[in-house]
């Protein structure tokens, strides 16, 4: 077995590269999108298309993972995927209209969402036990770090040469992903025997259920949820969809995704702690640069350049935690790391309109702290008496929840903010009513001011309203953070609820006999 580790740690390598740009392209879009709808001809709202399209063929695709990779072998499919996405991101940089950034953000996504998963399970299959921890820790730079760099690369990018390059970034390490993996992993004849055993209906379903479910939270904040006709049949498509992928998966024989692993409560507490991670990690993504952009009118790159305190400070403890596991249980690794991130959303709390990015920086290094103590340590406890021949559903059970979760918290997120914020500017208003001999003296002493600058006493009103409407947003980016601060701490305590692998193991042994 140790002959074959370099070999082993190649393809490793290769998968890492390949999950970390999928992960990466998720966001890497979403600092520059005022530059690409400008190109395109779209409008802002329009081009969320451009996001909404990736994440949702990458939804669809994870979960077909485990049957395409037994069909034409790991490695066959792994390069594939990986040719595909690195000719959909060039073509994504070709795109002449938004119709076409579509159709090729959603073929990057498709493709990109197959790297994820395979990377799981290439470390579940190709190391031992006592190796496994370091693959996770690697996984883990992948699932924390490329949501939180995407914005400040994007936004770098796009400042320094032009939206393009977002999408060229990926050429050169594509063709290192494809190298890697074509030297790690040997040739293996897939089985045609998947062929007979393919379960469409339940390929179909699937697709119709997370696709629809998808949009669905991407768009539902934006047009007031179930008022809008087309969101009620989305919903309406995509529980029908799932009821019945769910029952057929779990009377067939050959089911696409094992669903019987959730028989298991610790399986079942861990995909919980996926589910709470992806809105941590992704609402906290959505969070800030919304609250710079929208309350202080911050540009792409500066928004990356405040992000970058999330990103970077988080690298020195990656290698720590595996040492940390010999000596102190996953399940209080992984229970602190979700308790200093809740405490981290919870340090923007009491935030006022004076609040710009260099006041986010104390909370955001709290963030880069605890954030791979949930990762790594999750990843080995979700993963510590998995049988092989389950690894590709678990791992794709725990992308989609992961995934899953960041599309429910950020849609959850938008209609809070949406909703808080016309809330407190009704009650500001009225208390601006109720105080009317102040405001009359503010605004002579503000129309004083604008006469002075060269303006008019006129925009006296304006300037009023405008700075109520900051106050009420910033309000509810208050709450919005105690919220997501709330539901990391439940999972917190979710995760002390998973029992250790040799619990898990006696367990096991216990219902065999």
């Amino acid at each position: 077995m140790s002959e074959r580790f370099p070999k082993h740690w190649l393809a490793i390598s290769g998968a890492l590269l390949g999950a970390f740009m999928a992960i990466l392209d998720i966001q890497i879009t979403n600092s520059s999108l005022k530059d690409i709808q400008a190109a395109l001809g779209a409008t802002l709202e329009e081009s969320s298309w451009i996001a909404t399209s990736y994440l949702v063929a990458e939804m669809i695709a994870i979960p077909l993972c485990g049957f395409f990779a037994a069909w034409l072998s790991p490695r066959r499919y792994l390069l594939w995927n990986g040719t595909v996405f690195i000719l959909a991101s060039l073509a994504c940089s070709f795109a002449w209209n938004l119709e076409s950034m579509i159709v090729f953000r959603a073929v990057q996504g498709f493709s990109g969402g197959a790297l994820i998963p395979m990377a799981f399970t290439l470390i579940i299959t190709l190391l031992p036990l006592d190796k496994r921890p370091l693959g996770m820790a690697l996984f883990g730079v992948t699932a924390t770090f490329a949501p939180t760099i995407g914005p400040t690369l994007g936004g770098w990018l796009t400042e320094a040469f032009s939206w393009h390059y977002i999408f060229y970034l990926n050429v050169i390490p594509g063709i290192a992903v494809l190298m890697l993996l074509a030297a790690g992993l040997d040739k293996e004849e897939g089985d045609p025997g998947q062929l007979k055993k393919i379960d469409l209906f339940g390929m179909l379903t699937m697709a119709l259920g997370l696709g629809c479910l998808e949009i669905m939270l991407e768009e539902g904040a934006r047009d007031d949820w179930f008022d809008a006709e087309y969101i009620r049949w989305l919903a309406l498509v995509s529980a029908m969809s799932l009821f019945l992928f769910v029952r057929k998966q779990l009377t067939t024989e050959h089911p696409l995704v094992d669903l019987r692993l959730f028989r298991s409560l610790d399986f079942s507490l861990a995909c919980v702690a996926y589910f709470v991670l992806g809105a941590g990690l992704f609402g906290s993504v959505y969070l800030v640069p919304l609250y710079l952009a929208s309350v202080h009118d911050y540009t792409a790159l500066d928004i990356g350049l405040v992000l970058m305190w999330v990103g970077f400070p988080q690298l020195p403890f990656f290698p720590l935690i595996p040492r940390l596991l010999k000596f102190i249980d996953a399940k209080y690794l992984v229970a602190f790391g979700f308790f200093v991130v809740g405490g981290s959303m919870w340090m923007n709390m009491h935030m006022s309109i004076d609040f710009n990015g260099s006041y986010l920086i104390p909370a955001l290094l709290v963030r880069a702290l605890g954030q791979p103590f949930i990762m790594v340590p999750l990843s080995i406890m979700s993963a510590q008496n998995l049988d092989p021949k389950d690894a590709p559903s678990a791992s794709t059970l725990f992308n989609v929840m992961r995934n899953l979760g960041g599309a429910v918290g950020i849609a959850l997120l938008a209609t809070l903010l949406s909703e808080r914020t016309d809330y407190h500017l009704a009650e500001l208003k009225q208390t601006l009513v109720s105080g009317s001999q102040n405001v009359i003296e503010y605004m002579r002493l503000l129309g004083g001011a604008l006469e002075s600058g060269g303006g008019s006493a006129d925009q006296s009103y304006g300037v009023l309203m405008k700075e109520v409407t900051q106050q009420a947003m910033v309000m509810s980016y208050n709450e919005a953070f105690f919220v997501l601060g709330l539901a990391l701490m439940v999972a917190a305590l979710a995760s002390l609820g998973i029992r250790s692998a040799d619990k898990q193991a006696a367990g096991a042994e216990a219902a065999m006999h």
